[in-house]
């Protein structure tokens, strides 16, 4: 089944899972024959990818995928052997990942059945009517799970390892192709994610493709991807207005009085006891040790054992659709910066924002900007020249986005021009450092802020690794070497001081490179302990995945020694004056790890906190009004279990959200974003 795989080749870090054995070469992987069904992977950006279906002499189903996804490369092929009642009986699965080795095994006899993945192997002497839900494989694999939940009609299919999958159907939508004029079906898959999961079907109920992010789709209905997109967007959107319903109530919206609450001081960076909270007409009236007269009507929370702070910020989320903003809600997220969405995404969700159809944090919306060609960033206006980027520039701007985001495959001659139309136009500047430059090339082109530590690294790098940092060199280069550098010396001298002089801004994802340097196959990331069984199984799973291969020669140790100096290095920006903002590029409940990171690497939690709130508000120049507990601003807000200041991750025990002055109950939130319980 490959809903799952297609969700992690969505990541901006994919990190699947490597076994310790090599895995099988693209020279021994299946070739398709010449009838075999073709796919492709594509995006806004171009081609990534293909894919090819075909029928083996047995009757069993193969697939074969080759995949270059900015540098990242998968070759795999799969074989589904099915039942005379289309039953699967074995899968095997074979080749490479950007992690390693893709080797997954599958078989059923009876009722029982066996599995071994990357990320875990089990047994099931109950495995009869169920069905496998395998953690890798290619897209079109997942055609067999879809007949199999088809099949079962909305009563739905257990599943192994574990957890129970149904679909429902949704709109229609006219597509052309190579193959004539057709219509296809949107359907949800409900049970694999914390939230339904879109695929499309053609109406005798067989694959034709999905989107978001990437799309997979037959060859030559490429030029379908917008309108799918767009059909698929819509039919999400029309999911929201029940939820919004269900929460902005009259009786959300009455004044609320936070009474003896421990208060996070965002623009002091401090803590204070006994403090009194009014908010009313969604603004903050009221902060003090006095206990203020009431409206009638107002709402009394008691804030004994808790800590009140400003809502949070994830600065780094690649929004995809309406379920994504739900879960970050949930995680106490009243504020958002998407360093590189859609541009048609942003503006719906503004605007039903606004109107109140969608209950989401606000978001700040970055478009990504990429040199066209092979390695170019999917989802990114892929330009190729001057003249395209300046164009790209402007379109940014007349879209009411506030940033541009560059790419690893830019041309280095073409940021400085494009940099200053951008500032001359009031966006802001920031992203990935094309390869050939370093951190402060970057910053000397115009870059407000660098995205990632791994290029905040880049001056110190060997010059193999800066000439391919638009490969998973930009992340392996300083797993390598980053260990070794000192602070104190030159180049990272100079580097520190000029980003602290010239308040250039990081965006450190530390639990980025976390789960793609130090984490291990079949161990669950740090970032995720917390969350065990508050997720579906499928969800779960994923928590276990590793990191990257790494080169001869080089161990694990040496680039967790690199991550732990990476880690303190973020401490020494922030000691010298560089803003950092906290962001997590992945699911949204990472964001907590990253602030506990911050810690480790010597902030105090409330140095951390800023991060994630008046910070970031800064960064998108929203400071006057959002981001810290003080009279006159907006009322949001989050109310959290326990003391934040003895302990960072309390702030994962959401109790309250304030959404511009709207009360949200947090253990309702996390149910209607698909948790089955509060975090540990």
């Amino acid at each position: 089944m490959t809903i799952r795989r297609f969700l992690l080749a969505l990541s901006l870090a994919v990190s699947p899972a490597a076994l310790s054995a090599a895995p099988v070469p693209k020279e021994k992987l299946l070739v398709p024959p010449a009838n075999a069904d073709h796919f492709v992977i594509v995006s806004q950006a171009g081609k990534h990818g293909d894919e090819w279906r075909w029928t083996l002499p047995d009757g069993s189903r193969a697939y074969r995928e080759s995949i270059l996804l900015r540098g990242l490369i998968f070759e795999v092929d799969e074989v589904a052997k099915l039942d005379a009642n289309g039953n699967v009986v074995s899968r095997v699965i074979r080749g490479v990942t950007p992690s390693g080795d893709a080797a997954e095994t599958y078989s059923l006899s009876g009722n029982t059945a066996n599995w071994k993945s990357p990320v875990d192997e089990g047994h099931s002497d109950q495995a009869e009517g169920k069905y496998y839900f395998s953690s890798g494989g290619t897209f079109s694999g997942s055609d067999v799970a879809i007949k199999a939940l088809l099949e079962k009609g909305p009563s739905g299919l257990d599943l192994l390892p574990s957890g129970h999958g149904a679909m429902t159907a949704s709109r229609n939508l006219k597509v052309s192709g190579p193959g004539g004029d057709k219509t296809i079906q949107l359907y949800f898959i409900n049970g694999i994610g914390q939230q339904p999961q879109p695929i499309w079907l053609n109406l005798d109920k067989s694959l034709f493709g999905s989107v978001g992010g990437l799309g997979f789709m037959p060859a030559g209905y490429e030029k379908n991807l917008d309108a799918m997109q767009a059909a698929q967007d819509a039919a999400i959107a029309a999911m929201a207005p029940a939820t919004a319903r269900k929460f902005l109530t009259p009786a959300a919206r009455r004044p609320i009085l936070f009474r003896n609450v421990k208060l996070y001081d965002a623009d002091q960076q401090r803590f204070l006891t006994g403090q009194n909270v009014v908010v009313r007409a969604g603004r903050i009236v009221s902060v003090g040790t006095a206990l203020p007269k009431l409206a009638a009507g107002a709402r009394v929370i008691d804030g004994t054992g808790k800590t009140l702070l400003p809502g949070l910020w994830d600065s780094h989320m690649h929004m995809s659709d309406d379920f994504g903003a739900l879960n970050e809600l949930a995680l106490g997220v009243t504020s958002f910066r998407n360093p590189g969405g859609t541009i048609e995404l942003a503006q719906s969700q503004k605007r039903r924002r606004l109107n109140g159809t969608l209950l989401a944090p606000e978001g700040f919306t970055s478009v990504i900007v990429d040199k066209a060609g092979p390695l170019a960033a999917q989802g990114s206006i892929a330009v190729k020249s001057l003249a395209d980027t300046l164009a790209a520039v402007r379109k940014i701007k007349a879209a009411g986005m506030t940033g541009v985001k560059f790419y690893t495959s830019m041309d280095p001659a073409w940021i400085p021009p494009a940099a200053k139309l951008a500032h001359q136009l009031g966006l802001h500047v920031h992203g990935h450092i094309p390869a050939g430059m370093r951190t402060l090339d970057a910053v000397n082109a115009g870059y407000d802020e660098i995205t990632h530590i791994y290029f905040a690294t880049m001056q110190a790098m060997p010059a193999d690794v800066v000439a391919k940092s638009n490969t998973t060199l930009r992340m392996m280069g300083p797993g390598m070497y980053f260990k070794d550098v000192d602070f104190n010396a030159e180049p990272m001298k100079s580097t520190i001081a000029t980003l602290a002089k010239r308040k250039i801004v990081v965006d450190p994802t530390l639990v980025v490179v976390e789960s793609v340097l130090t984490n291990e196959a079949g161990k669950i990331s740090p970032a995720y302990t917390s969350y065990v069984g508050t997720v579906p199984p499928a969800v779960e799973r994923g928590f276990r995945a590793g990191g990257l291969p790494l080169p001869d020669g080089v161990t694990r140790d040496q680039v967790t020694k690199s991550f732990d100096h990476m880690v303190d290095y973020v401490g020494v920006l922030r000691k010298a004056g560089v803003p950092i903002v906290a962001g997590t590029d992945g699911q949204g409940m990472e964001l907590l790890h990253e602030l506990e990171l911050y810690v480790k690497g010597g902030m105090t939690p409330a140095e951390a906190l800023y991060t994630a709130t008046l910070g970031p508000a800064k960064n998108v120049k929203a400071d006057r009004r959002t981001g810290s507990i003080a009279v006159g601003k907006e009322a949001d807000l989050l109310l959290v279990d326990g003391d934040v200041e003895a302990d960072v991750g309390n702030l994962r025990h959401v109790d309250k959200v304030v959404l511009d002055g709207a009360l949200l109950d947090g253990a309702a939130l996390r149910k209607e974003a698909g948790y089955n319980g509060m975090p540990k």
